[in-house]
């Protein structure tokens, strides 16, 4: 999924006034963590995962989430990462059409 700038903006924008949903812990990036971003994805579309261990590789495990999960990592700042991925099925809770 590629969006441009103004989408990122956006999906950004819209990131600073959720909480986090996922938190990444001393285990890293395991099944568990993929199945609970999947769901929160299917449900909210735009999810914020934390990582409170492993502060050194948050770039990394958030690429990595981002791959097992197909969805698009639209922003990491500091710790928390934010992810979008749209539902095709249900229409009435986009948050913008791509």
């Amino acid at each position: 999924m590629i969006i441009n700038s103004k989408q990122r903006s956006y999906l950004r924008s819209q990131a600073q006034v959720i909480e986090p949903v996922v938190m990444v812990g001393k285990e890293a990036v395991k099944d568990s963590v993929v199945t609970a971003l999947n769901e929160a994805l299917h449900v909210h579309e735009l999810v914020k995962v934390r990582f409170v261990a492993h502060k050194d590789e948050v770039e990394q495990m958030a690429r990595d989430l981002e791959a097992k999960t197909a969805s698009l990592l639209v922003a990491v700042t500091g710790f928390t990462a934010v992810y979008f991925r749209q539902d095709e099925k249900d229409k009435s809770k986009q948050i913008f059409h791509i």
